[in-house]
């Protein structure tokens, strides 16, 4: 089976099996998305939503976060991890988003990429969650699933990954196929366990079952 018909079938299928699979940090402006998506790095989405809660109780719109000192910015988004570099990214991305703006998250790729810790991930998550737009998001568990099926071979690197399924993934499908990836990585092809592949609904044709 070729790459993209190979494709075409793991999109069917993981359809099939994870209907309603959708983004699992909480939000319901793009900016709290931003925020929720920087705080995600090395923490779990559960403790993100957990922890935005006190911070948009202190802090609501963007120009409160904008305004508000790193410090207390921190002190609330420390139980994230690496609380600094984060709090600093959030608040200088707020400020540009204010200041550049008009307090409007933007919905052209490159003009997120130029916010304060927003890579590439990030960025395609803003446009395929928010505005509906073609995006690809190359989580560990999309790398991961992506070479164990053999969509990719041996490629680690997330923007090599994602060039390369540019090529083979509709426009259409991109974003809720790595929706149903993170779901598939989670609960059937682990990567701290053996993977449970005699309940995987790939199984005749992933290229390797371990």
């Amino acid at each position: 089976m070729r790459k993209k018909e190979l494709t075409l079938a793991v999109i069917e299928r993981l359809k099939q099996e994870y209907p309603d699979a959708g983004c699992s940090l909480e939000y319901n402006e793009a900016w709290k998305l931003l925020v929720s998506v920087r705080l995600a790095a090395q923490c779990t989405d559960a403790r993100v939503n957990v922890v935005v809660e006190k911070l948009y109780e202190k802090f609501p719109d963007v120009d409160a976060l904008a305004q508000a000192p790193v410090e207390e910015i921190e002190a609330i988004v420390h139980p994230c991890g690496l609380g600094n570099s984060k709090a600093r990214d959030i608040s200088a991305c707020m400020k540009k988003i204010k200041e550049e703006y008009g307090g409007q998250v933007p919905d052209d790729f490159d003009a997120l990429l130029a916010l304060p810790g927003v890579g590439r991930k990030s960025a395609n998550l803003i446009m395929g969650d928010v505005f509906g737009k073609p995006a690809i998001v190359t989580d560990t568990h999309c790398i991961r699933l992506c070479n164990r099926i053999g969509l990719v071979d041996g490629i680690k690197e997330p923007k090599k990954v994602e060039m390369a399924l540019w090529k083979i993934v509709p426009p259409e499908e991109g974003n809720d196929l790595c929706h149903r990836f993170v779901l598939h990585g989670r609960e059937v092809c682990t990567a701290r366990t053996k993977p449970y592949c005699d309940k995987c609904c790939l199984a005749d044709i992933c290229k390797q079952r371990i």
